[in-house]
C-alpha cells in the first residue's frame, strides 16, 4: 500500500482529480449555493485547489441520508473509475442514528472500505464528527459515536490516510455554526471545515478555523426551551417518521457534481 508523507503537504503541481463520496456532511446541506445546490466544505477546498494545478477536476458524488452501506455500493465503485489523487471519505452517522446500531460494525465495513480505496494510491481524506455533548437528545448518543470516531483515528493511522478530526474543534460546538435543524452546518460551519481540510492537506488557506467567536448575549431558559420544542416538533419528529418509513430525505437524488470537470462555483 502507497506511503503517504501526512505531515508534508499537497503535491507541489497539487492534486489532479478530487472526488467526494458521502452523504449530506460532504453534499453541503446547509451551505447554500448556486442554482439550488448546496455548496459546501467539499466545494470550498475543491474551488481552493483549482487554484494550484490547471488540470485539476472535482467530482461529487455525496447524496444526503446515506447509509454507510449505500455509499459504499453506489458511490465507491464509481469513485474508483474515476482514478482520482485525492478521495474525500465520510460515513457511517445516518447508521449510528438508528436504534440497535453497532459501532463495531460500521467501522469494519468502513476499515474494509479505506483499504480498497488506499490500494489505488489515492490520498484518502477521513474525518471525525462533532462532539455531541451540547446537543440536545443526541448527546444519549455520543458514547456511540465516540467508539465509532476511535475505530476512525484507528483505520486512518492502520492506513495512512489523512484525518481531519472535528471532534476537538471548539469552533464547531457554538450553535452559530449549525443550521436550524441542528444536524447540518451552515455555511460559517464549512466554512470553517474547510480551513481546517486544507491545513490538513498542508495548503494554505485566507481562512482560520480557529478564529473565536464574538460574544453573544445570554440566552433566557425559557426562550431556549420553546427552541428546543420547536426543534423536536420541526425537525427531530419528522426525521423519526422517514427512518420508521424507511425512508430517506435523500431518496431519488442524483449526485450534484457526477463526473469530475473543472471546478466551477
Amino acid at each position: 500500500m502507497p506511503d503517504i508523507d501526512l505531515t508534508g503537504s499537497a503535491p507541489a503541481r497539487g492534486y489532479r482529480t478530487f472526488v467526494a463520496i458521502g452523504d449530506s456532511f460532504t453534499e453541503g446541506l446547509n451551505d447554500p449555493g448556486k442554482d439550488g445546490r448546496f455548496r459546501g466544505w467539499a466545494d470550498r477546498v475543491a474551488e481552493r485547489l483549482a487554484t494550484l494545478n490547471p488540470e485539476f477536476r472535482y467530482a461529487n458524488l455525496a447524496i444526503r441520508g446515506k447509509l454507510l452501506d449505500q455509499i459504499v455500493r453506489d458511490q465507491v465503485p464509481a469513485a474508483l473509475e474515476m482514478k482520482p489523487d485525492l478521495i474525500s471519505f465520510c460515513g457511517g452517522a445516518n447508521d449510528l442514528l438508528r436504534p440497535g446500531s453497532d459501532p463495531d460494525r460500521v467501522a469494519k465495513t468502513l476499515a474494509r472500505t479505506v483499504r480498497e480505496l488506499r490500494r489505488t494510491g489515492a490520498e484518502v481524506l477521513m474525518f471525525t464528527g462533532v462532539d455531541l455533548r451540547d446537543t440536545p437528545v443526541m448527546r444519549r448518543l455520543r458514547g456511540k459515536f465516540a467508539v465509532f470516531y476511535m475505530h476512525v483515528r484507528s483505520i486512518a493511522d492502520l492506513y495512512g490516510c489523512r484525518l481531519v478530526d472535528l471532534w476537538p474543534m471548539q469552533s464547531l460546538r457554538d450553535w452559530r455554526a449549525w443550521s436550524e435543524d441542528r444536524l447540518h452546518m451552515n455555511s460559517e460551519g464549512h466554512r470553517r471545515v474547510a480551513a481546517r481540510v486544507l491545513e490538513v492537506l498542508g495548503v494554505e488557506s485566507e481562512d482560520d478555523w480557529r478564529t473565536p467567536w464574538p460574544p453573544r448575549e445570554p440566552v433566557d431558559p425559557w426562550v431556549r426551551r420553546r427552541e428546543d420544542i420547536r426543534w423536536v416538533r420541526e425537525h427531530l419528529v419528522p426525521w423519526i417518521g422517514r427512518r420508521l418509513r424507511g425512508t430517506s430525505s435523500g431518496d431519488g437524488l442524483d449526485p450534484k457534481r457526477p463526473v469530475p470537470l473543472p471546478y466551477e462555483p
